[in-house]
């Protein structure tokens, strides 16, 4: 699909991400201490319905990525959510695969460990909503190792196609990119930025937002 002819689940979901107030429009300070024209906070898909939406999104974009994988894990916390939503709407699909995460802090009683629920094994896919710096993509991938399994993979939510920082600087590649290419992994995105300004060009009212977005991709994007 090419570059101007917009991506119909792309469009799809994030028209659905801004009806449902999880992207909005405004003056927000990012991790790295950018002052973004956006927001997108997936802790806001906060009830069944929004959920269940959510992993109907991730199930389709991932199902034509055509990534191999046996089991879906959630990095903590928002990873947790995410993960079980796809895993749910998988197997409504046909397709039941069996998913884990991860704990914060290691626990010391009961069964103990940081790993909870399936065993770990296999291809495993990473589900999260957003990359900013990969640091939850390579703890992820050290844990999954430790398991004796093999990340296969990354499903996002949103690719915000921006220059990640290193040691306070903007480097030439972003988070997505250091992934794909020093980590070695696929990733596939439910939407990304160029999407986003695809869905706010057309709409006069969103203009003074698609000025905006487009003024800090132009700044930051890669």
């Amino acid at each position: 699909m090419s570059v101007n002819t917009p991506d119909p689940l792309a469009q799809e979901f994030v028209r659905f991400a801004v009806e449902a107030g999880v992207l909005r429009f405004g003056s927000f300070t990012t991790k790295a201490g950018r002052l973004s024209p956006y927001f997108f906070n997936a802790g806001l898909f906060d009830d069944g319905a929004k959920l269940g939406a959510l992993g109907s999104f991730y199930a389709r974009r991932l199902v034509a990525s055509g990534i191999g994988f046996d089991m879906l894990f959630g990095p903590a916390y928002k990873g947790i959510t995410l993960a079980a939503a796809l895993a749910v709407e998988l197997a409504r699909l046909g397709r039941n695969v069996p998913f884990a995460y991860n704990r914060k802090e290691a626990k010391d009683h009961g069964e103990g460990g940081v790993l909870v629920g399936a065993p770990v094994r296999g291809r495993v896919l990473i589900v999260d909503d957003v990359i900013s710096a990969g640091t939850s993509v390579r703890e992820s991938i050290a844990l999954i190792e430790a398991a004796g399994a093999t990340p296969c993979g990354v499903a996002l939510a949103l690719d915000r196609q921006e220059k990640a920082t290193e040691n306070g600087r903007d480097a030439e590649h972003s988070a997505v990119q250091y992934v794909t290419r020093q980590l070695g992994l696929p990733v596939t995105a439910v939407a990304t930025l160029d999407d986003l300004l695809q869905y706010l060009a057309p709409d006069p009212s969103l203009q003074v937002h698609a000025t905006a977005v487009q003024a800090y991709r132009d700044r930051y994007g890669v």
